[in-house]
């Protein structure tokens, strides 16, 4: 099968590339139009599979002859999910056939799925591919960094001569036919995407379920049911609050954040942006870069219950805590929150990482010493 004007995402191709030579099965994860398949059709000498079809469903109903009978040693195995019991193939895989490469995708995390009767784990690596991160910016051609936060990280969104009213909807609609009802068989649509809609609409804010409930007209427990679906399949990142449970410190409500920056500006019905508008955007784009390029998602947020706040914590085993805020534009930084936190934790290193900033500089606050750096340099820093 030959693809033509397929972009070469270059970041993930060697990201995959080097995940082949840890594990012989991969599982691509992401939401829906985020560009897996392509992504995945961009791969050389590969060999690809849509298991929508189902011709193609029968043709793995015996694992050991759909594998034998393979013509090349790279195979993608585009929306798994599809298939009665897809663990059972690439366990198969892993277990008999090393020297095949292969490349699952789906929508969601890897046991996020009742088909999926083993996790494999010890078989596979999972990869997480999230809208569009800085390296692929030039890829599709965008340079624009107002339109990237307005549009959104989806290419298809992005790349739309005008303004795509109308998918946002249709995407929407298609996560709950083709992910939610097909994975999770939730019941209750209206409430479930009433659900979404507020939590877009309000995103980057303290989650608190009870708020909920009565918009949506459902049980508490039933809107933590909802966050956790939404937060497998990638379409929100719930951020818990760091704390060592100390009194002063909020220490159990998480954040929630929209998968993308795009889908906020929808739900919130903005025209244009503002420039607190374009700060809460950048803190999600900073997230999301953080999560894409370090395949991480246990960042955490600080806050006291005088509302001192940082907005990022990372921390890695054995190595001191980063304070992380995200600014458009060094300028506004305001360090009573990074110094109500070293207040508390002393140790660990201070980052304002600015769209405007070029080349890093540090800055003194009485005792308090930070780092000022973008993006790129921010990730360097983290890795």
């Amino acid at each position: 099968m030959i693809f033509v004007n397929i972009k070469k995402r270059k970041f993930w191709l060697r990201h995959i590339e080097n995940s082949w030579t840890r594990r012989s099965v991969l599982w691509l994860s992401g939401v829906r139009r985020v560009g897996k398949t392509c992504l995945c059709q961009s791969l050389p000498d590969i060999e690809y599979f849509d298991c929508e079809l189902p011709k193609t469903r029968r043709l793995m109903e015996e694992p050991e002859s759909f594998l034998d009978s393979c013509k090349s040693k790279r195979i993608v195995l585009d929306e798994i999910h599809r298939l009665a019991n897809p663990s059972e193939l690439l366990k198969i895989a892993a277990d008999h056939y090393p020297q095949l490469k292969i490349i699952a995708t789906g929508s969601s995390s890897l046991g996020a799925s009742t088909r999926f009767k083993d996790t494999l784990t010890g078989r596979k690596l999972e990869i997480w591919l999230p809208p569009m991160i800085s390296d692929d910016m030039p890829v599709f051609g965008i340079s624009d960094m107002e339109r990237r936060l307005y549009r959104g990280g989806l290419p298809p969104f992005i790349l739309s001569k005008d303004y795509p009213e109308r998918e946002f909807q249709e995407w929407l609609d298609d996560y709950w036919a083709k992910d939610i009802q097909e994975l999770f068989r939730l019941e209750r649509r209206f409430s479930f995407q009433r659900f979404v809609e507020l939590l877009f609409s309000q995103s980057g804010s303290i989650f608190e379920a009870t708020q909920f409930s009565r918009p949506c007209e459902v049980s508490r427990t039933t809107i933590s049911n909802y966050l956790s679906v939404l937060d497998l399949t990638f379409v929100v990142h719930v951020i818990r609050p760091f704390s060592t449970r100390r009194s002063s410190e909020i220490i159990s409500a998480p954040k929630v954040y929209a998968f993308d920056t795009g889908f906020v500006c929808h739900f919130n019905d903005w025209d244009s942006l503002r420039d607190e508008d374009k700060g809460l955007l950048w803190e999600h784009y900073v997230l999301n870069e953080i999560q894409g390029k370090l395949q991480n998602r246990r960042l955490h947020y600080w806050r006291d219950k005088r509302h001192h706040e940082v907005d990022f914590i990372w921390k890695r085993k054995g190595k001191e805590l980063s304070a992380i805020e995200c600014k458009l534009s060094a300028d506004r930084f305001d360090p009573t929150g990074i110094k109500s936190f070293r207040h508390v934790y002393k140790k660990g290193m201070n980052y304002v990482v600015a769209h405007d900033v070029t080349r890093s500089f540090r800055r003194k606050y009485d005792n308090l010493t930070v780092e000022f750096l973008n993006l790129a340099q921010l990730i360097k820093k983290l890795s």
